[in-house]
């Protein structure tokens, strides 16, 4: 299993676009770039969506490609692979890490969030994503919070996962 995303964190954007991805980041990001070999700075995927996302998301390029493939099991010319399409090809863009650990957000993505001269970055297990610091407060910090205030206090977020398989539980 190849390395995951954890963590959040809150970083500046300067005047160019220029922004650090966060430190514990990075290594996911180069275990997930199989061209590193060939001598290339790592790579990974912004997906930006259609209008109506209000956050980037963002992948390793391992992982983009394992949605491509499962995109192109799809039937040709159905409305969910076009929908899939115009999200992970269509609205989407492949960007370099810097030796600085530094990505240029371009002004399309910045304009796009509204941002101004910080971004915030959570973690997502197999994909990291980007947010304005204040659209991610007032949206989904306050939707995750709601939803566990309505399982009360003693509610345990492990009870959400699905059992493990005979296999996979035996090899713990």
């Amino acid at each position: 299993m190849s390395l995951r995303f954890r963590g959040n964190e809150t970083q500046g954007i300067d005047g160019k676009g220029r922004v650090s991805i966060p430190a514990d980041f990075r290594p996911v990001i180069v275990s997930g770039d199989h061209r590193m070999a060939q001598g290339e700075r790592p790579s990974f995927v912004i997906v930006y969506g259609t209008r109506s996302q209000n956050h980037l998301k963002c992948y390793t390029l391992r992982e983009i490609e394992k949605i491509e493939a499962r995109i192109e099991l799809m039937d040709d010319g159905s409305d969910d692979r076009e929908i899939l399409e115009t999200i992970f090809h269509g609205s989407a863009m492949t960007v370099q890490l810097g030796d600085d650990g530094r990505i240029v957000l371009p002004a399309k993505l910045r304009t796009k969030l509204d941002l101004g001269d910080k971004i915030f970055f959570i973690a997502g297990n197999d994909h990291f994503k980007m947010w304005k610091p204040e659209t991610y407060d007032d949206f989904e910090n306050d939707r995750t919070d709601a939803l566990l205030r309505e399982r009360g206090d003693r509610f345990n977020p492990t009870s959400l996962l699905p059992k493990l398989p005979p296999q996979a539980a035996a090899a713990e």
